[in-house]
């Protein structure tokens, strides 16, 4: 057509014609919206001998590479961040104490009914206690350093007035003389002993390792070991052996981390099974509980085997997921003591292997979350104390597990942050404060936290609100497509 233009007017030329056919060149500036021009030129548009797509060919994708690989490289940068540890502790502590109350409840209901109380008795007494507990905790968070080394001496010494006047004004309570009666509540001095000789123990090894007297082993064990003994004593008087395990284990836990050489670890270790063994053969009710190991007779050694028999019952029939929450069988009487000491069965039997395996990884995620502040920290009182927290909370949470599993002779060790009680409660969660505040306190957390600063939340939305604006389309320049 336009040849014939050409050749009757001369209206178009035919190099005009040729240039009409070229690829126009893009505008400066403007998106090709796909389409390239190498691609137009080798004739991939539609036209004569095109036939195919306007698009230029992708190329063809590789094999996605597999999710899992590089994860322990991910999760150890992820574990080696400032403030991992803080979180860890916080929110493994937390999640243990929210699930030991709804248990409480679960496995309270039967005995306070039994009792002619209220269904909600027990656990509404624990919910009061975890929230002085959280006070306590906050507090303990947001205190200094040389405050806590400050009040170790007074703790201490109002942990020794107060064991020593159970023997005179104490209560018994399932045969242990442990106990003072206070009107509306009742409270176990010796749970709040754990925590006076975590503080006490850990600022004296501190201003001895300043000295550099630690290397002289009449440093190390003089006044540390009498002054435990003293407690033991104190302890021992109530009978209550498994608070006496728990105490032994912190005095070793903090002469490990001081670097106590292993002859003396030797003496010391051989001193106590001997005191121990002489504790167990001179006690019906103790020598029962240890032939109770193994035994399958809940009658057997005059019903001294009932808990313990019912107890692997308990988490016998949860198979892995439970018979469900609320649902067990055994709390009905069966077993003694099941919302305190044997928690953990009903756990078992109502949340099956799912529910006690989380509780175990949760209590192992606290302890290793422990060491790393213990062992990143350059501060001695900060190690001592950290390292003697987590052994406390790992002795009893074993003592009670194994006494559970039927691995070790029943203590009345109650679960740490979760068992039935406020005398067990209230210390600890205090000792998880100080573990948030040591994790708070290294160099790299400080750090951390004060790049966020006050108003951090502030920040982040009002960022993410710009960049929600510059995307919005009334926003956009006036030449953009």
């Amino acid at each position: 057509m336009a040849a014939e233009r050409t050749a009757e007017g001369g209206r178009y030329s035919s190099a005009r014609v040729h240039r009409s056919r070229s690829p126009r060149a893009p505008r400066a500036g403007l998106p090709l919206r796909g389409r390239t021009f190498a691609g137009r030129a080798r004739g991939t548009g539609s036209g004569a001998g095109g036939g195919g797509s306007s698009r230029a060919p992708r190329p063809p994708r590789g094999p996605r590479g597999n999710p899992l690989r590089g994860l322990p490289a991910r999760l150890m940068r992820a574990w080696d961040r400032p403030l991992t540890a803080y979180y860890v502790i916080l929110g493994a502590s937390l999640l243990i104490i929210v699930l030991g109350l709804v248990m409480v409840y679960s496995a309270s209901v039967i005995t306070a009914l039994n009792y002619g109380l209220a269904g909600s008795f027990f656990f509404r007494k624990q919910l009061g206690a975890a929230l002085i507990g959280g006070l306590l905790l906050v507090a303990a968070a947001r205190m200094p350093v040389k405050l806590h080394r400050a009040l170790s001496y007074p703790l201490l010494v109002v942990a020794v007035i107060t064991m020593a006047a159970v023997p005179l004004i104490g209560v018994s309570v399932n045969g242990n003389r442990n106990w003072i009666n206070l009107g509306f509540f009742q409270i176990q001095p010796s749970e709040f002993g754990k925590l006076a000789l975590v503080l006490w123990g850990a600022d004296l090894l501190a201003r001895k390792s300043e000295k550099r007297l630690l290397n002289q082993w009449k440093h190390m064990l003089v006044p540390l070991v009498p002054v435990t003994f003293l407690l033991l004593g104190l302890i021992m008087l109530g009978s209550d052996m498994g608070t006496a395990m728990i105490l032994t284990a912190i005095l070793f836990g903090l002469l490990w981390l001081a670097g106590a050489p292993t002859r003396m670890f030797a003496g010391v270790l051989g001193f106590v099974g001997l005191l121990g063994v002489i504790l167990v053969k001179t006690s019906d009710n103790r020598l029962a509980r240890f032939a109770c190991l193994g035994s399958t007779d809940a009658h057997a050694f005059n019903d001294k085997c009932q808990q313990g028999v019912h107890g692997l019952y308990a988490l016998a029939s949860g198979g892995f997921f439970g018979s469900g929450l609320g649902a067990s069988v055994e709390k009905w009487g069966e077993l003694p003591e099941a919302h305190t000491d044997f928690i953990f069965a009903v756990l078992g039997e109502e949340l099956g292997l799912a529910g006690t395996l989380s509780v175990i990884a949760l209590f192992t995620a606290l302890g290793y979350a422990g060491i790393r502040v213990a062992g990143r920290t350059e501060d001695p009182f900060v190690r001592y104390a950290a390292g003697a927290v987590i052994t406390w909370i790992t002795a009893q949470a074993v003592i009670n597990l194994g006494a559970v599993l039927g691995l070790l002779p029943i203590a009345g060790v109650p679960l740490p942050l979760f068992s039935y009680g406020g005398s067990s409660l209230l210390p600890t969660m205090f000792a998880i404060g100080l573990l948030i505040a040591f994790a708070r306190d290294e160099p790299a957390a400080r750090a951390a936290l004060a790049l966020r600063g006050p108003g951090f939340g502030r920040k982040r939305f009002a960022v993410r609100w710009n960049t929600m604006r510059r995307r919005a389309p009334g926003a956009r320049p006036s030449g953009e497509r």
